[in-house]
C-alpha cells in the first residue's frame, strides 16, 4: 500500500498551495546573475493545479534573472490517436506552441521553452531516428534531447513513472542500441532514475561513451517506503555511486529535485515553508559533493517546477542555491547557472531568432 498523505495529487506529487508559499518571502540574493532553468514541465491539472505558460512566466518573474528555460517530458498532449510511437509528437507540438508565444516578447523577456527534451521510446529500434527526426522537424532548432520513463523501485510505496513493464527501460536489452542511435544523431539523454538504479546508468554511460547522459535531480536519493527514517544508510550508497558516475567524462547532473515527495524531507507537511538557509543546510551534503567531483563544467542548477514547488517557492528555490555557490568563482557561477546547460543542450548554438541572450542587461 502506497504511503497516505493527504497533500499529494496527482502521480503522487505534492499539492501546490500558493497561499502557503506566500508565508516565506526573501529578498532575491544576486538578481543580476543570468540563469537558463533546464528542466521544467508545463500540463494542465484539475483543481488549480495546472502548471502553464502563465504559471511559469510568474514563477521565472519572481526576482531571478531567468533568461531561459528547458522544458523536460511528462507525458502531456499526447495525440489522441495514430501510432502509439507518434504520440508523444503531441507535447513536442504543444510545447513548440508554447515556446513560439513566449518568443514573441509580449509576455516578458524570459524565453520559455527555448529547449524541449521530448519523449522516443529508445527500445523501438530502427523506428528510433525516423520518430527523432519528426520531433525535430515539429519543434525545429528548439528539440535537444530526449528522456525516457525509467524511474522504478520495486516497492509499492515507491512511485513510479514507467508506462512499460518494470523494471522498464534501463534494464530493456534495446535500451542501449536506441542509446546509441541518439548519440548518432547528436542529441543528449536525459535519465530520471533513483539511486538504486544507478548501477544501470554507469553501465549504460560506459556502453555508450559517445552519448551525453544527464542524470536529473541529483541521481534520486529515496526517502520514502522502505527508506523511509533511513538517509544515514541511503546516503552513502547514493554518494558512491554518484561518485562512480563523475568518473565518466560523458555524464553531467542537474543539481536539484530534491523537495519531491520521493526525497522524504517532508517540508509541506510544516506549518511554514522553508527559508533558503534550511533547504540550502538540507541540500549542501548532496550538491556540494556533486560539484566537487563532476565540476561546474558539468553540473547545473534546476528548478524541476512545478513538481518540486509543493515545498518551496521559486524565488526561494533559487535562493538556496545561490547561498550554496556563494564562495564559487564568476566563471563557475556562469557555469552552474547558465554556461553548462547551454553547452549541453546546445542552446549556444540555436538560430539567430531563437537565441538567448545572456549579455549584461
Amino acid at each position: 500500500m502506497a504511503e497516505d498523505d493527504p497533500l499529494l495529487g496527482h502521480g503522487r506529487q505534492i499539492i501546490v498551495r500558493e497561499d502557503w508559499l506566500g508565508l516565506t518571502e526573501e529578498e532575491i540574493l544576486e538578481p543580476g546573475l543570468p540563469i537558463v532553468d533546464p528542466h521544467h514541465h508545463l500540463w494542465e491539472r484539475d483543481g488549480g493545479q495546472s502548471y502553464l505558460l502563465p504559471q511559469l512566466l510568474a514563477d521565472t518573474a519572481s526576482g531571478h534573472d531567468v533568461r531561459a528555460t528547458i522544458f523536460v517530458q511528462c507525458g502531456e498532449m499526447y495525440r489522441a490517436s495514430g501510432p502509439d510511437e507518434e504520440r508523444s509528437l503531441g507535447e513536442t507540438e504543444f510545447v513548440t506552441g508554447v515556446a513560439a508565444v513566449s518568443a514573441s516578447g509580449r509576455h516578458g523577456p524570459t524565453r520559455a521553452c527555448a529547449g524541449i527534451i521530448g519523449m522516443v521510446d529508445l527500445t523501438l529500434g530502427d523506428k528510433v531516428e525516423v520518430l527523432l527526426e519528426k520531433h525535430r522537424a515539429v519543434a525545429g532548432g528548439r528539440f535537444c534531447g530526449i528522456r525516457n520513463r525509467t524511474a522504478w523501485h520495486p516497492s509499492p510505496d515507491v512511485t513510479t513513472n514507467l508506462v512499460m513493464k518494470p523494471p522498464g527501460p534501463l534494464e530493456h536489452p534495446a535500451f542501449t542500441e536506441g542509446a546509441r542511435r541518439l548519440a548518432r544523431q547528436g542529441l543528449p539523454l536525459d535519465v530520471w532514475a533513483y539511486h538504486t538504479q544507478l548501477p544501470h546508468v554507469v553501465k549504460l554511460a560506459k556502453a555508450v561513451p559517445e552519448l551525453t547522459i544527464v542524470v536529473d535531480h541529483v541521481g534520486g536519493p529515496l526517502g520514502i517506503g522502505p527508506f523511509r527514517g533511513k538517509q544515514a544508510e541511503v546516503y552513502p550508497e547514493w554518494k558512491q555511486r554518484m561518485m562512480e558516475l563523475a568518473e565518466l567524462p560523458n555524464v553531467r547532473v542537474k543539481l536539484g529535485g530534491l523537495t519531491m515527495f520521493v526525497n522524504g524531507f517532508d517540508f509541506h507537511r510544516k506549518p511554514k515553508p522553508p527559508g533558503s538557509e534550511e533547504l540550502a543546510k538540507t541540500w549542501a551534503p548532496y550538491i556540494e559533493p556533486c560539484i566537487e567531483a563532476f565540476g561546474a563544467d558539468r553540473c547545473m542548477f534546476e528548478s524541476n517546477f512545478p513538481v518540486d514547488k509543493g515545498q518551496c517557492s521559486y524565488p526561494v528555490l533559487w535562493n538556496a542555491f545561490k547561498r550554496l555557490t556563494a564562495k564559487a568563482g564568476a566563471a563557475e557561477k556562469t557555469a552552474l547557472y547558465s554556461g553548462t546547460a547551454m553547452r549541453t543542450y546546445g542552446l549556444d548554438r540555436l538560430p539567430v531568432a531563437l537565441a538567448v541572450d545572456l549579455r549584461t542587461r
